[in-house]
């Protein structure tokens, strides 16, 4: 009688499991770290495991939730709805302990830990570094992880705490405030003899400029419409390197204001390009502004960072 009722009922056990499977924080942890991850190697890095401890430790949770947590594909591990909402409830959990053991910690009024940036290395050279020199005397306990690229996964994925970033369309999960317009001009080499518009459209002169790595970039946008029989002679992946170029004398290029003041090898051709502007964003996630050290550091670079 028992066997004809389970038979009767075959979706009983799926129903009942997740109700009697106690999630614990190690649970939570894992699952944060492969949605974090991606990869079961990613995850395991991050654990201090190995790849096959963070596979048996999904396989018991999913067994036990009685749902799966992430679509498997070559690619690595993409996560459910579940899996992101679980992930949500793991990183308040998280920023719950990081901010208590800084309470442990720390004397009064001190601020300690290590926040991450993501911006690009234009940014970090240009604004970012100075900002962060006069941070350290104020706050000697705060450490930092410098991340420079031209994507904003890292913070999304919560690898970052803080993303300062040039954009007209900051991501609408994030939060953060608009510094103010990033102005950019052509330049040449101070040595160049290159002083006006004309004296470039009157020579041949080489042009330095993004790859197709930037290809939405406003200065790419304005050369294209201004000069569309240029050729770019040099194509570098970062506006840095287009600025450190047009100073070495290979050619001239578009470049942002705050950086060209600090490059005495630079000449400005021309006005200001009102189509090459841009605003800088400084953003941080939801879930890490409340953090003491990552607070401390946004409002820092907040004030300090100059455009003019």
């Amino acid at each position: 009688m028992v066997a004809h009722r389970q038979s009767e009922y075959p979706d009983m056990q799926s129903v009942i499991a997740p109700a009697q499977y106690a999630l614990t924080p190690a649970d939570l942890e894992v699952v944060l770290a492969l949605v974090r991850g991606g990869t079961l190697a990613a995850a395991g890095d991050r654990l201090g495991v190995n790849a096959s401890t963070v596979f048996r430790s999904l396989q018991r949770i999913e067994r036990g939730l009685g749902a799966p947590l992430f679509a498997r594909s070559r690619s690595g591990y993409t996560p459910t709805e579940m899996a992101m909402l679980l992930a949500e409830q793991a990183e308040q959990i998280e920023a719950a302990l990081e901010s208590s053991r800084s309470v442990v910690r720390q004397q009064p009024g001190a601020v300690s830990g290590t926040v991450r940036i993501t911006t690009t290395d234009t940014i970090l050279h240009g604004l970012v570094a100075p900002a962060l020199a006069s941070l350290r005397e104020q706050h000697p306990l705060l450490g930092f992880e410098l991340h420079t690229g031209n994507e904003l996964a890292s913070l999304t994925r919560r690898d970052a705490d803080i993303a300062v970033r040039a954009t007209k369309r900051p991501p609408a999960h994030l939060v953060g405030r608009k510094l103010g317009p990033i102005r950019a001009a052509l330049f040449a080499s101070a040595s160049s003899g290159l002083r006006s518009m004309a004296d470039v459209d009157a020579g041949s002169v080489a042009w330095i400029a993004p790859d197709d790595a930037l290809p939405e970039h406003p200065s790419v946008l304005w050369r294209r419409k201004a000069f569309p029989r240029v050729v770019p002679q040099y194509r570098v992946s970062s506006i840095l390197s287009v600025a450190q170029l047009v100073e070495l004398g290979l050619g001239v290029g578009v470049v942002p204001l705050f950086l060209a003041q600090q490059m005495p090898g630079l000449v400005q051709v021309g006005e200001t390009l009102e189509e090459g502007q841009t605003e800088l964003w400084l953003l941080t996630h939801p879930q890490s502004r409340h953090l003491r050290r990552v607070s401390t550091v946004y409002a820092h670079l907040g004030e300090h960072m100059r455009l003019e």
